[in-house]
């Protein structure tokens, strides 16, 4: 049996369970470090009296800086190991948004976001094709979508830190808490193994067959290292995203997580105002982004489950359709509970969905181009995170009904629902290794 099938059909382990716990952590204080801004905006304001368009630029520049994370970390993490650029992108954010913390003026805190945003760009991508060498096929796509819940976990504890800490202690304090994961650093390159793809391609079997022994010493010593690998493509990785078998997938996938990235950043920026336009008397927006947040983690974990039996299209498509319906009626809601749990629904609709997609690239396209496949799909999203706030924006100052505010949102459920319907899913690299283990006769 080859490395890479014994990975794939292995049994979850305690390697596994150490493994994904350290790349959801990491995930967690990602999702911390991206939404504390927005709770610190009114006292940055206040400490150095910026103007919102001033905010709201730091804003933008952050998210730009992720999306040029996410292509550079992305499409070089095949030449330069996996590990290494999840440690590296790790310390980026965790160091920065520290520095965060001490900046003296908006120049400087400006320059150490987008740093950390160079580091949140490029993480995620690598996360998610790392765990995917490893994870045994049957969990993969649950495995992944459970670890990127992590950011929503994160997200939520910056919006309860947040408001038990920035009344009291200024919102210097937050940004600190951010340097958690350089102290966790130790433990984490001890359980996070090398990428497969990369010690196979560099002859290192002895450290291979120690992380076989993690799981079951007793095949390492018949593990055949001289197995018939993929022909790997001799384009550039983005070049290979475009041939004929790939391109209509790929730009579909672009836009999918681009309309996804403009209804999450849409909400994570406006939820609140728009809910008071709606008519809803709060005197705090904590639980309507906890509620969100909340919907995003259930519906990843369920929904995640119900794609390893149906398939991802089945499960994504009416849930960009689910998310339109649920944008429109919340609108027209009076009802506060209708309004949770709507907003319940949009969570699982947004975040969860996006979660969900990047198990859906990450299963998609072979290891060779898997990361530039998810690090060029979260770039292109991230162009609808830096449209989104704007657009909203753009639509307040127009007064419109609220009830048309959520629906002109909605409708970029609608495009992600359409162009997920036309990702070819017989080209998938997954179907390719069901039918090889359909017909060829492993041996051990």
């Amino acid at each position: 049996m080859n490395p890479v099938s014994f990975f794939e059909q292995s049994k979850l382990k305690p390697f596994h369970i150490w493994f994904v716990f350290w790349l959801f952590i990491i995930m967690m204080f990602e999702g911390y470090d991206v939404v504390i801004y927005g709770a610190t905006i009114p006292f940055l304001k206040e400490s150095w009296g910026i103007s919102d368009i001033v905010a709201g630029s730091i804003g933008s520049y952050t998210t730009i800086g992720t999306a040029i994370g996410a292509v550079i970390f992305g499409l070089y993490s095949d030449r330069f190991e996996r590990k290494r650029i999840i440690i590296l992108t790790t310390v980026m954010f965790s160091l920065f948004t520290m520095l965060s913390g001490f900046a003296p003026n908006a120049t400087f805190f400006t320059v150490c976001r987008v740093i950390a945003g160079l580091g949140f760009g490029g993480a995620m991508p690598n996360v998610a094709s790392l765990i995917s060498e490893y994870a045994p096929l049957k969990f993969r796509a649950a495995i992944i979508s459970f670890i990127f819940c992590g950011y929503s976990v994160g997200a939520m504890g910056a919006s309860f830190i947040g408001q038990a800490v920035l009344p009291d202690f200024g919102w210097q304090p937050v940004y600190w808490i951010g340097a958690i994961p350089l102290f966790l650093l130790p433990l984490m390159v001890k359980a996070i193994p090398e990428s497969l793809e990369y010690l196979l391609t560099n002859k290192q079997h002895n450290r291979i067959a120690k992380i076989v022994d993690k799981i079951q010493p007793s095949v390492t010593a018949t593990l055949d290292f001289t197995f018939k690998k993929k022909a790997k493509v001799k384009k550039s990785p983005i070049s290979a995203l475009f041939t004929k078998k790939y391109a209509i997938s790929t730009m579909m996938f672009w836009l999918s997580c681009f309309c996804t990235f403009i209804l999450m950043y849409s909400l994570n920026t406006w939820l609140p105002t728009l809910m008071l336009q709606t008519g809803y008397n709060l005197s705090s927006s904590l639980m309507f982004v906890a509620v969100l947040q909340i919907g995003s983690i259930v519906g990843t974990l369920i929904l995640g489950n119900v794609i390893q039996k149906v398939g991802y299209k089945k499960v994504l498509i009416p849930l960009y359709f689910v998310g339109a319906v649920s944008l429109t009626l919340i609108g027209f809601s009076t009802n506060l509970y209708l309004a949770y749990f709507l907003i319940f629904l949009i969570g699982a609709a947004t975040v969860g969905l996006q979660n969900m997609s990047n198990a859906f690239v990450a299963n998609y396209y072979p290891v060779d181009i898997r990361s530039a496949a998810l690090g060029s799909t979260m770039a292109f999203g991230r162009i609808g995170s830096i449209v989104a706030p704007t657009y909203v924006a753009v639509l307040l100052t127009m007064n419109l009904q609220p009830q048309l505010n959520f629906m002109l949102i909605g409708i970029a459920a609608i495009f992600g629902m359409i162009a997920m319907f036309f990702i070819n899913d017989k080209a998938a690299d997954y179907q390719t290794d069901q039918q090889l283990d359909e017909s060829n006769t492993k041996t051990a």
